[in-house]
């Protein structure tokens, strides 16, 4: 009887998993016969939009959207099907649909590649308006994103096309430096997996290139020429309120709060206060702030920035010192499962709560990371095979008990271990205090 029912649990567990595979199989098929059937987007042609773009004069929209993941369906959806505002604003755009990297041509297209939904808006010439689209949370996207938000800045890219070329200086620093490849599936990581288009008539699903594993390739090919991650590359596209400064997501600029004491606060901003351009450069939305601190090395740097308050043009210099960067959190990115494997064995931590720590008997201050998940298989599972538990309180890494978040222990580890290094891991479980060793890894 019990070999009877473990037989029917393997096949209940394979025929979820094929039936999984086969919804994300037709998730993808579904959606490419959908918008050629209508029309109304240029689907995965970038160079037919551009085409259609320099004959009817009108500014490019291009949205990058990964089929598979569920976080940002809700606006995906209601940017296409719903919002009335967003309908009659898209007939004045020409309408890109990219929904794999493969081929992409990452000399225009740089952007923060986490993002499971980013747009960008283009002049057919290649000249860039503003991007769109930020997440600081792996499910939460409503303190980022917004209909309302993404409305005003298609206005505001219209605004901008009816003004080109006169505005061309202020647009040029939107786009990137050379990227070291031209396209994802020409990394080294990528170019034996991948081609420069996506598989529709096989698996289509498992020929895409998704847009985290352009970052996770950034990253391993500084790994494989024996590179360290700089700061740069693993604190991408650092978030506004790592700095301080929130933004009220239904608008183009406006700060809706500033962090006391924070780098914002020390420079002069205040609440209210609507940000027009910072290095020149118009903002158009939250992830236009976030390419203009990318471009300031971790090393620090010093900003201009225009902002309006009180119907008034303030000039401001945002001052951001050395090891700025490291106060954003990585840890809600796709592409940090790659560091969970190479520097904590694949277990996934979380953040405790004051009232959880003192029920473990634990300061409030102190170091403690709860083991929220362990990786079963493959290099993920080295925590695993050493001894970790789901449930168990990573009290101190390598010695280190001050690295509070996730973010500190992937940074520490990246800047000051190598692959094959041993660290420990200082754990609670119950009432007792266990030490284990696992190596850092490839």
């Amino acid at each position: 009887m019990n070999k009877l029912m473990a037989g029917s649990f393997i096949c209940v567990l394979v025929f979820c998993s094929l039936s999984f595979a086969q919804t994300r199989e037709q998730k993808v098929k579904d959606d490419k016969t959908k918008n050629e059937a209508s029309g109304f987007w240029h689907y995965n042609n970038f160079t037919k939009g551009v085409e259609d773009a320099k004959i009817n004069k009108k500014p490019m929209m291009v949205v990058l959207r990964c089929l598979p993941c569920e976080e940002c369906v809700k606006l995906d959806d209601e940017l296409m099907e719903k919002d009335t505002v967003i309908k009659s604003l898209l007939e004045k755009f020409v309408r890109v649909r990219i929904v794999g990297t493969n081929g992409l041509d990452l000399s225009l297209f740089q952007f923060d590649y986490d993002q499971s939904f980013a747009i960008m808006f283009l002049n057919a010439d290649g000249t860039i308006y503003g991007r769109y689209g930020t997440r600081s949370h792996r499910t939460n996207w409503s303190g980022d994103v917004s209909l309302v938000g993404l409305g005003k800045a298609m206005q505001e890219v219209l605004q901008l096309h009816e003004n080109y070329p006169k505005n061309k200086p202020s647009l040029v620093n939107k786009k990137g430096p050379k990227p070291d490849f031209a396209s994802p599936e020409l990394f080294p990581s990528l170019k034996t997996k991948y081609t420069s288009k996506l598989d529709y008539e096989g698996k289509v699903v498992q020929s895409c290139i998704h847009c985290h594993q352009v970052g996770e390739a950034i990253r391993e090919n500084l790994r494989l020429g024996k590179s360290k991650i700089s700061e740069e590359v693993l604190f991408p596209h650092p978030h506004p309120k790592s700095i301080g400064l929130v933004f009220h997501p239904d608008t183009l600029g406006t700060l809706i709060e500033v962090k006391d004491k924070s780098f914002g606060d020390n420079s002069g901003f205040k609440k209210g206060d609507v940000v027009r351009t910072m290095n020149g450069q118009a903002i158009i939305s939250i992830a236009d702030v976030q390419w203009v601190l990318n471009s300031i090395p971790a090393l620090g740097g010093k900003i201009p920035v225009e902002v309006l308050r009180n119907n008034q043009n303030v000039n401001l210099e945002l001052c951001l010192p050395e090891a700025w960067r490291r106060l954003d959190d990585i840890s809600w990115r796709s592409s940090s499962w790659m560091l969970r494997r190479m520097v904590l064995g694949g277990i996934l931590l979380e953040s405790m709560s004051a009232e959880e720590m003192k029920a473990e008997g634990l300061k409030e201050d102190a170091m403690a990371l709860r083991v929220k998940h362990v990786g079963q298989f493959g290099p993920h599972a080295t925590a695993h095979k050493a001894g970790v538990l789901k449930g168990d309180i990573l009290l101190g890494f390598d010695e280190k008990t001050n690295l509070l978040r996730e973010s500190d222990i992937f940074f520490y580890a990246v800047d000051s271990r190598k692959a094959g290094d041993m660290v420990s891991l200082t754990l609670k479980r119950n009432k007792n205090i266990l030490q284990i060793k696992i190596p850092i890894q490839e």
